[in-house]
């Protein structure tokens, strides 16, 4: 039920976008709902594990033994970190804030122990149940206060130099967006809209994912016009767009950095891809998807956490679903990155709710690492969220629209970039005591 309610629109961009039929399209759906329900079955047979072994008191193991199942499932099979419990609480401020500590892992763990702590009122008989239970709301009310002032308090806004970006949000329908017909309206759509964005004070301009209907380095002639634009205004641009390598042939999802005297700076590729979207994993084993296997160019994945310098500042890129990998982003900022840009093209969800379900999760890596978070998407949803995961400006979906916005290039870290996922770790360690205990407690029974 949980996948099935939050991952209901696979079925609308396989059929649409993909090739499938709607029968095929609702299987290969159902296929990968079961699969991730999988790691819920795993976090329900240890906690039986561990009640069999620890008795009723076990209960309280749950939020970690919850927390490793969604850390495996973020790292199998290359991983898929979507809908994770703590993401729910990216819009309650108070108790988001946590994540400056212990990342999104942390939140799952606290949204869980509220549970427990309802389940043990519910099933424990002795009078202490409320005792243990008070404690553990206790504790999140605890660090809610916290975050609020935290919030409050908004110290990470008034440290670092300003700088203006500008948004641009193209609106290019993913029908429209490869047709050599409309490449040179398309280009012109967003040099129009970036010459709006640098007159209403952009210092950098970032345009989406694959925004040119071209490959930059493919097609000199209209990358020239972007980058006499970039020379003419000493602006530097941030730019979506595909690359291409010739020995050995690879395709590249890149980021490109053209300088503010129109050369390119740096270049990042995109590091973890899409399944089913840039590549199709267990092509032999999934052979009804043969459709949507003809319709996805198969890309490489980068290899480098490369940063894009502005001055003497260095921001990161993460592009699409690449923001949902809460490891990446700190690889970024451990490497120097002093603001976090994600580009996008969420056309492929049309107007459900995965549009939203990605914004929110890439607005929770900005409260995790202290950073300003900058999101550049063709369909929506473009906007600033500032250090402590408060929305400064936003678009809607399907508009087109510009966003100017100040923010600033800070260098300082939180407890989550300096530590990283140890709550996650100390949650596996626990799931692997729960195993071998478990196992040892029935050979000697």
């Amino acid at each position: 039920m949980y996948f099935a309610g939050t991952l209901y629109w696979v079925v609308g961009t396989m059929h649409t976008y993909g090739g499938l039929a709607i029968p095929i399209a609702v299987i290969a759906c159902v296929l990968l709902v079961v699969f991730l329900a999988l790691y819920v079955g795993l976090f329900a047979w240890s906690v039986g594990r561990a009640l069999r072994w620890l008795g009723p008191s076990a209960l309280w193991l749950a939020p970690l033994l919850w927390t490793a199942a969604e850390y495996l499932r973020s790292w199998v099979f290359g991983g898929f970190p979507w809908v994770l419990l703590g993401y729910s609480q990216a819009r309650v401020l108070p108790v988001a804030q946590a994540a400056s500590i212990g990342g999104v892992y942390l939140l799952s763990a606290l949204v869980a122990l509220v549970s427990v702590a309802a389940a043990w009122v519910v099933t424990e008989r002795r009078q202490t149940r409320w005792l243990a239970s008070g404690a553990a709301v206790a504790g999140v009310l605890a660090v809610a206060l916290w975050g609020a002032a935290r919030v409050r308090d908004g110290a990470l806004t008034r440290s670092g130099e300003v700088v203006r970006v500008g948004l641009v949000q193209g609106n290019i329908a993913q029908e429209d967006k490869w047709n050599p017909v409309l490449a040179e309206s398309i280009l012109d759509r967003y040099l129009d809209m970036s010459r709006r964005a640098i007159a209403d004070g952009a210092q950098a301009v970032i345009w989406p994912e694959s925004s040119t209907p071209f490959f930059l380095e493919e097609d000199p002639v209209r990358a020239s016009r972007i980058r006499r634009l970039a020379a003419e205004t000493g602006t530097p641009f941030v730019i979506g767009s595909d690359q291409y390598e010739r020995d050995p042939q690879r395709f590249y999802n890149a980021a490109f950095l053209v300088g503010p005297d129109g050369a390119t700076a740096a270049v990042y590729r995109k590091m973890h891809l899409v399944p089913f979207g840039e590549y199709v994993p267990f092509r032999t084993l999934l052979p009804f998807v043969a459709p949507l296997v003809e319709a996805v160019a198969e890309f490489s994945p980068g290899l480098e956490p490369v940063l894009l310098p502005v001055g003497d500042r260095h921001l990161s890129v993460a592009i699409c679903y690449e923001v949902v990998y809460p490891w990446l982003v700190r690889s970024f900022v451990l490497g120097g990155s002093d603001l976090l840009v994600t580009i996008t093209n969420d056309a492929w969800y049309g107007t459900t709710s995965a549009a939203y379900q990605h914004w929110e999760q890439a607005s929770l890596r900005a409260i995790e690492h202290g950073r300003y978070l900058v999101r550049a998407a063709n369909t929506g949803i473009s906007g600033i969220v500032d250090p402590y995961g408060r929305i400064v400006t936003r678009t809607e979906l399907f508009e087109t629209d510009v966003v100017v916005g100040e923010v600033r290039w800070i260098s300082e870290r939180t407890i989550y970039a300096t530590i990283g996922d140890v709550i996650a770790w100390l949650s596996l360690a626990v799931l692997l005591m729960v195993v071998i205990a478990s196992r040892a407690t029935k050979r000697a029974s």
